[in-house]
């Protein structure tokens, strides 16, 4: 019993023990350990972190092995909220602690407050504050390294409800902050040790604004394993632009960015991530460049991407097609020649490296096609003097799957509009590495006057109107430098107008130009065109009143055209760099207007209804074209070219001959009035030109027919020449009222003073001018008048005091009556004439004879003895002996001519005359003249004259006198 009471005894005693112990347990937790905690945690937060921390209430349950906290706000030293939540609950699995297993079987955070601060250094506010409050930096020593397994630590459950992190950045320029709320995690049977019969499950949901990440799927942390799903939901542009700032030289405007994939993660020696079924998706995106303006880069309504496969350790990524939606790409080219897109890289470098990550293993990706609708590309270029804009309209771009396998061919398929007029397309094949293409080319109705600027950049040349239209295939192939390629199809330019940049006037215009065939090959540089047709082409030449033709202006000259000497071929034999052979130019319904306005009144003429071929060009040797037009000149005359045309390029010889008849001499008033000084009534010409031409080298034939010219009233110019035209046409002018002359000229085309067109001119106002200045000596050179020359013509001698011609002088009055005859336009001017002296003496001398009673058939003898009897019957001094002495000068005698020369200018010495002897004598000679060229050689009395006589004639050695005609015309 005693023992039985011993026993109770100790029984009692025990559970008093374990009461008291259980009391002091429950003190301890419920009371104690809250107090302890409540101080400590604070203390704590301040003495390591200087944050101000206040905590409402903390709970212990220590029977059920629970922690609550209550109401926590900790504030840094600024003041600022770092660390905040509503409350957290904790509790501990007691009996997996008998299995060495700390587990923790809730934990409940409800409405966490987190401030994460990324410094300019790129430090966080947590390190910042722990290093401040820490001083040496101290680290926690760390443990001796355990050969045995982790401590094993199991999470039951965990949920993290109503939570708010707020980001702020700091290491940029300004500060940003982005407020993740509502934050909400749950996660289920979390262990820290390898279990093969359960994986934990996790998700977690987390919002900025309207952006939303949620992450779910199964978390293994021995080995780190995980698999699931993530989901980045909008995105925004302000989002994207600050974290992708230090890395895109562009500003995000607007966007948003969708991903969401399956993953997979473990690692267990080798990090090893797949993720498959992705999707990207990416709404109203606006890029611009960060210069402050309003210009937009690129813009698009929706890119989405299905199928995205990424295989880390395989280096392989994989996609769906890509679709791409409504992109605006607005490119812009400045003054400076910089082009915006481009334009945040001028001045950067590139520091990227060559760090290849998989080293020894390729990177495979491939995507299966992309598609792009709805799109447009917009190009502004202030380079040009006059800014170009372009827009690429209704953009459609279809490529099928294209990978890492560059040697593989591509199919594409791209259309669009231009917004000037006209569509583009392109379809083919393609590979990238080497590259080649196969494209089938169109082009419809492309107007080319939205490429004006880049036409007037290159020429002085203003687009008002033109359609292009292209239709061809184009091989490209560059596996082997250079790149070769050709291009085989069709061209056509129709409906063109082209006009002076610096002008108003029509210059050039077409109903249409079409080339077909048309082979192009790249290298080496060759074009082969089948026929090329130009129907209704109209060309307005304007020579402006400084002298400079229109067509002069086109080219845009600078220093820089002229080649150097290193340019320059060096042989004329050198195959040319660029060869071109055209079959067949076929001309249909041309004109070419004409408008000289350095003359007054203008010139302008018109050539039109041109039509005809060109056969043959080619710039290789050996090449012999062909020529064949036919037109109209002035809405009246016909023009035909026709001839042969050596190779293009070359010293080759090309003969063209250029016939026109009936043109209006009326017409060319202008240059009669500039040149010659008289305008033109009426008349036609016809042209037989045959121009040859070596090179840059040409003579030239022309024959010049002017039938029935007839002149109008005078023209004031400078520029006339000074000599009777009229007399001068009218040498040249025949029997017909034609002129038909031969104007042979030559020379250097290249040369700037050469010019067709005043040197034909130049020549035939010569002409006329030698004609007028020098007319018998064009009459002689004109026709053959019994082999007398224009000098002989132009006079004739009579017999010293007589109205005799002298011997074969008729000739020339035969001649003069032939050639007024065959030149009716000329009037012969006849004046009579003596030589005081001669005719004088010879006079006296008849007179002299007619008293002594010689005759012309006396002998000599007889004449000198009736000569020596008048000596001696006259009162002369001297005897007729020493009158015969002093005429011998010391000879023995004196010859019979001589001494009867001496004795009749003795004797006629003092014998006068009337005063009306050597008038007569002339006017008798004037009359007798015009008399024999009426009645003996035809001329008519409206083409001889009768003018005054004159005294001052010349006498030749022979006695006989020479008296000048003179040529007019009626």
């Amino acid at each position: 019993m005693a023992a039985n009471r011993k026993r109770r005894l100790s029984a009692r005693n025990i559970s008093i023990v374990v009461l008291v112990l259980v009391v002091i347990y429950a003190l301890a937790g419920f009371a104690l350990l809250p107090w302890w905690l409540e101080r400590t945690l604070p203390e704590r937060l301040d003495q390591h972190m200087g944050w101000q921390a206040e905590i409402e209430e903390i709970q212990v349950n220590p029977f059920a092995m629970s922690v609550e906290a209550v109401g926590l706000e900790a504030r840094d030293a600024e003041g600022e909220p770092v660390v905040a939540f509503d409350s957290l609950y904790a509790n501990l699995g007691v009996w997996r602690l008998l299995t060495g297993i700390v587990a923790l079987q809730e934990i409940e955070l409800e409405a966490p407050y987190v401030r994460v601060d990324l410094l300019e250094d790129y430090s966080v506010n947590f390190a910042r504050d722990w290093q401040a409050n820490n001083p040496g930096g101290e680290e926690p020593a760390p443990e001796e390294a355990d050969s045995g397994e982790p401590p094993r630590v199991y999470f039951d459950r965990i949920r993290v409800s109503g939570g708010e992190l707020l980001f702020r950045d700091f290491s940029q320029q300004g500060h940003e902050e982005f407020r993740v709320t509502p934050l909400d995690l749950a996660l289920n049977d979390l262990a820290t040790w390898p279990r093969e019969d359960a994986d934990s499950n996790y998700y977690l949901l987390a919002a900025v604004g309207c952006q939303t990440i949620e992450w779910e799927g199964n978390l293994s942390i021995a080995p780190l394993y995980s698999k699931g799903f993530l989901k980045l939901g909008e995105v925004s542009h302000e989002t994207l632009q600050h974290f992708l700032k230090p890395y895109l030289p562009y500003q995000l405007r607007s966007g948003s960015v969708t991903l969401s994939s399956q993953y997979e993660l473990r690692s267990s020696g080798e990090l090893y991530l797949t993720t498959s079924e992705g999707q990207l998706t990416i709404n109203d995106v606006d890029l611009g460049l960060e210069t402050g303006n309003d210009d937009e880069l690129l813009s698009a309504d929706r890119l989405s991407v299905g199928g995205i496969r990424f295989g880390l350790n395989e280096r392989e990524l994989s996609t769906g097609t890509v679709n791409i939606d409504g992109v605006s790409l607005s490119l812009h080219r400045d003054t400076d020649g910089q082009l915006n897109l481009l334009a945040p890289f001028q001045d950067g470098t590139d520091e990227t490296g060559s760090d290849d990550g998989g080293a020894g293993v390729p990177f495979r990706w491939s995507v299966s096609g992309v598609e792009l609708a709805n799109s447009n590309v917009n190009w502004r270029d202030e380079q040009p003097q006059l800014p170009a804009e372009l827009a690429l309209e209704d953009l459609s771009i279809s490529i099928d799957e294209i990978s890492h396998r560059l040697e593989e061919p591509v199919n594409y398929n791209a259309s669009g509009a231009l917004n000037g007029g006209g569509r583009l397309s392109i379809n083919g094949q393609a590979t990238l590495a080497p590259f080649t293409l196969e494209a089938g080319l169109s082009g419809s109705k492309v107007a080319l006057s939205q490429f004006g600027a880049y036409i007037n950049q290159a020429a002085n040349l203003e687009v008002r109107n033109g359609l292009l239209s292209v239709d061809g295939n184009l091989d490209l192939d560059q596996q082997q430098d250079p790149m070769t390629g050709t291009f085989s199809g069709t061209g056509e330019v129709a409906s063109l107008d082209l006009r002076l940049g610096d002008s108003d006037q029509p210059l050039i215009r077409w109903q249409s130009v079409r080339l077909e065939p048309l082979e192009y090959n790249v290298a080496p540089a060759r074009l082969q065109i089948g026929t090329i047709t130009l129907a209704g082409p109209v060309v307005n030449v304007v020579r402006e009143s400084n002298g400079v033709h229109n067509v002069e202006r086109i080219v845009r000259s600078s220093p820089s055209d002229q080649p150097s000497p290193d340019e320059e071929t060096t042989s004329s034999d050198d195959e040319p760099g660029f060869i071109f052979r055209i079959g067949q130019l076929m001309l249909e319904e041309g004109a070419i207007s004409y408008t000289d306005r350095t003359l007054d009144p203008t010139f302008a003429t018109r050539f039109d209804q041109l039509r005809g071929s060109v056969a043959g060009l080619s710039n290789v040797a050996p090449q012999q074209g062909k020529v064949s037009i036919q037109g109209r000149v002035g809405d009246v005359a016909t023009m035909a070219l026709d001839g042969s045309v050596g190779t293009l390029g070359t010293d080759n010889v090309s003969d063209l001959k250029l016939t026109m008849e009936n043109v209006s001499l009326p017409m060319l008033s202008p240059y009669f009035g500039r040149y010659l000084g008289y305008s033109v009534d009426s008349g036609k010409l016809k042209l037989d030109l045959d121009y040859e031409f070596s090179g840059s080298r040409l003579d030239a034939a022309n024959s010049v027919i002017l039938d029935r010219l007839e002149l109008g009233g005078p023209v004031p110019s400078d520029e006339a020449v000074s000599a009777p035209v009229k007399l001068g046409l009218a040498l040249l002018r025949d029997r017909q009222g034609v002129i038909d002359i031969d104007l042979p000229i030559s020379g250097d085309l290249e040369s700037p003073d050469f010019n067709i067109g005043q040197v034909v001119m130049r020549t035939f106002v010569n002409l006329v001018a030698k004609a007028a200045t020098s007319p018998f000596s064009m009459l002689g050179s004109i026709a053959d008048f019994a082999g007398l020359s224009g000098e002989e013509l132009g006079s004739v001698r009579f017999e010293a005091g007589r109205t005799e011609l002298a011997d074969k002088e008729d000739v020339k009055l035969e001649a003069l009556g032939k050639a007024l005859n065959e030149r009716p336009d000329l009037a012969l001017n006849v004046r009579g004439a003596v030589a005081p002296e001669a005719d004088g003496d010879a006079v006296r001398r008849q007179k002299l004879f007619e008293q002594l009673g010689i005759a012309d058939e006396t002998s000599a003898s007889a004449r000198i003895a009736r000569l020596e009897q008048a000596y001696s019957d006259s009162d002369y001094v001297a005897s007729t002996d020493a009158f015969r002495n002093d005429v011998a000068g010391g000879s023995a005698e004196p010859g019979e001519r001589e001494w009867e020369q001496a004795l009749v200018k003795r004797l006629i010495a003092d014998m006068e005359l009337p005063p009306e002897a050597l008038g007569n004598l002339a006017t008798s000679r004037g009359v007798w003249l015009r008399e024999q060229m009426l009645q003996e050689y035809g001329a008519s009395e409206n083409q001889v004259y009768l003018l005054d006589p004159v005294r001052d004639a010349t006498a030749d050695e022979a006695g006989t006198v020479t008296i000048s005609f003179e040529l007019d015309v009626r």
